[in-house]
């Protein structure tokens, strides 16, 4: 896996592919590759590493009008020039997203005559449709395609002699763009904005024939009849617009979206409470994520607790899909993915549906797998999301779960409606992002370590989760959460002299205990630094101290969050890191 192009037009394939690979860099990879068709020979070029190797090696002046393209994040074998994609065997040259399960019986078996010279399981997949040409045109085994493999897959296909692109996807996305210049495949709607926001969107088992003037979509060998959608953003939103990085622009958006989202969700009360109608008859629900989305599903949880006369369960989905589960006859699972193809987030879905249990996502992308899995979805809005370390997604989340607290809270009579508090917060994450002194000097501080302790309680343990993981994921920097009252049962043995802790300290019910954990590891010569939003005065206990304002509980969160997203944008900076494609991370995480 990762990023996926192909063009059959009137253009010069070699420039959309490679310019479409660039919009895709944010996803992470670690080769590229590109295969045209010239004077009806397929021409491979692959590099490891960088979009920039592919280019060197790339002949001036080529041109062609049908190709394919791929930047891959390896899975089967390292990062090399050999597992770089496209593969080729015989006649059948293709790009492939996702994991083939049953690849190595496929290698010993059926396929035991071949040749193979990578480690892939995407070699396979060409070998395997090489062989099937001698008995079936390309069609019928696209149309049998899922008899043969095990697993995820989105292809994009070449044929010898064949000037027709083929594209075929099952649990992997892959839309088709169409423009009055060609047609494109594509993994993800940035690799071909620049050229048009017209697009059909696959389906599973759809495959499809793209020429330089037409598309044709089929399922089963029937022609589908498909609707051809538009992108509501255009190819700004894949521009840093005077930023350094995708990632300080994505999280210097924040306080619009949270304006967004007020206007979308909170319009008025009556349609705020119809919007939300149905989630009190629930007397248990399961919020089910990954990565920050399971933090923010953490967070979630806290507020819903406040709020709702409901029991809340969070958990890891490549952990909850494998173990036993007892659901009451009201049971809800909520889902949380940034993409809505998060592969064991997607997979929870279809257990839950397959049982018979409610399903709810709150996910970013419409259309996406997940949000057309779900019986219902809320969508978060906040546009395409480039750096790899997530920060708009993650609090446009936070804040879509705030809202279903709110809405409990009404009707449990625990709060009212109240969209001031919402348009206020817009003001105080700008305020924050216009006075970013005390997160700079932070950074300075602690860059040069080899480890960080991020400490809490409740829905502060719940913040300390994502301010790691930003923190670790942009800069490597080693960095760890943990419950705050935890410490004594051992991990307060890894604190040394100097050693960074920092405390997020927001909760007024649990507000004195982590304190008196704080002074617990400065006890032990830690260096500690305090987020807070009240006035801790106690000067024993403070080496650097950031305060946030004071906000409603339902929104307490937001202000910590981008404070913390900041310091590990500074740490990354300050270390030098390619802070928007950190290494091995991909963007999308379609495989398991």
């Amino acid at each position: 896996m990762c990023g996926i192009v192909g063009f059959n037009g009137k253009s010069n394939c070699i420039d959309v592919i490679i310019k479409g690979l660039e919009s895709l860099e944010y996803r992470g990879y670690d080769s590229a590759g590109i295969a045209y068709i010239k004077d009806e020979k397929v021409t491979i070029k692959k590099s490891e590493g960088r979009i920039s190797n592919l280019k060197d090696k790339l002949i001036e002046g080529e041109t062609s009008n049908l190709g394919i393209g791929h930047t891959r994040w390896a899975t089967h074998g390292c990062a090399n020039e050999t597992n770089a994609h496209p593969h080729r065997v015989g006649r059948v040259t293709l790009v492939h997203n996702g994991i083939i399960e049953n690849y190595a019986e496929l290698k010993e078996n059926e396929l035991a005559n071949y040749d193979f010279k990578s480690e892939t399981d995407t070699e396979v997949v060409a070998a395997l449709i090489d062989k099937l040409l001698d008995e079936k045109d390309i069609l019928d085994i696209l149309k049998d395609l899922n008899k043969y493999l095990i697993g995820n897959y989105a292809l994009g296909i070449l044929i010898e002699g064949d000037n027709n692109l083929y594209a075929i996807r099952k649990n992997s996305p892959l839309i088709i763009g169409v423009s009055n210049v060609g047609n494109f495949i594509a993994s993800d709607v940035p690799a071909i904005l620049e050229f048009t926001n017209k697009y059909y969107l696959l389906d599973n088992d759809e495959y499809a024939v793209l020429t330089n003037d037409s598309v044709v979509i089929y399922k089963n060998g029937k022609v589908q009849k498909k609707e051809l959608k538009t992108f509501a953003f255009d190819a700004t939103v894949a521009m840093k617009n005077g930023y350094d990085h995708y990632m300080l622009k994505e999280i210097y958006e924040q306080p619009e979206l949270v304006n967004k989202l007020t206007s979308i969700y909170l319009s008025n009360e009556k349609e705020f409470m119809n919007r939300f109608k149905g989630l009190e008859k629930y007397d248990s629900i399961d919020i089910v994520a990954c990565g920050s989305a399971y933090h923010a599903g953490m967070v979630g949880s806290y507020l819903l607790d406040e709020y709702a006369n409901i029991n809340i369960r969070v958990d890891i989905a490549s952990e909850y899909r494998y173990t036993k589960h007892h659901y009451s006859k009201k049971h809800l699972i909520m889902v949380i993915s940034q993409s809505g193809e998060t592969a064991d987030t997607l997979a929870v879905i279809r257990d839950a549906k397959a049982k018979g249990i409610d399903t709810m996502a709150i996910v970013n992308v419409e259309g996406s797998s997940i949000a057309r899995e779900a019986a219902k979805v809320y969508y978060t809005y906040a546009g395409p999301e480039i750096a790899v370390a997530t920060t708009k997604g993650y609090t446009t989340q936070v804040i879509v779960l705030s809202y279903m607290a709110m809405y409990l809270g009404i009707k449990n009579h625990k709060c009212k409606f109240d969209k001031n508090k919402y348009n206020k917060m817009s003001i105080v994450l700008k305020d924050i992002l216009d006075n970013t002194e005390d997160v700079k000097e932070v950074a300075k501080q602690i860059y040069k370590e080899n480890k960080v302790f991020y400490i809490g309680r409740k829905i502060d343990y719940a913040l300390c989760l994502e301010a790691s993981l930003k923190l670790k994921e942009v800069s490597y920097l080693n960095s760890v959460a943990y419950a705050a009252g935890e410490l004594k049962h051992g991990t307060i043995s890894l604190i040394d002299e100097g050693t960074p802790v920092i405390s997020i300290i927001t909760d007024d019910d649990i507000r004195l205990k982590t304190l008196s954990n704080t002074k617990e590891v400065c006890a032990r010569g830690a260096h500690s630094i305090i987020i807070t939003n009240d006035n801790i005065t106690d000067k024993k206990i403070i080496n650097d101290i950031i305060v946030v304002d004071k906000v409603d509980k339902l929104l307490q969160a937001l202000p910590i969050i981008i404070k913390c997203q900041l310091i590990g944008y500074y740490v990354a900076l300050n270390n030098g890191c390619d802070i928007d494609k950190p290494k091995n991370l991909a963007k999308s995480v379609t495989v398991e």
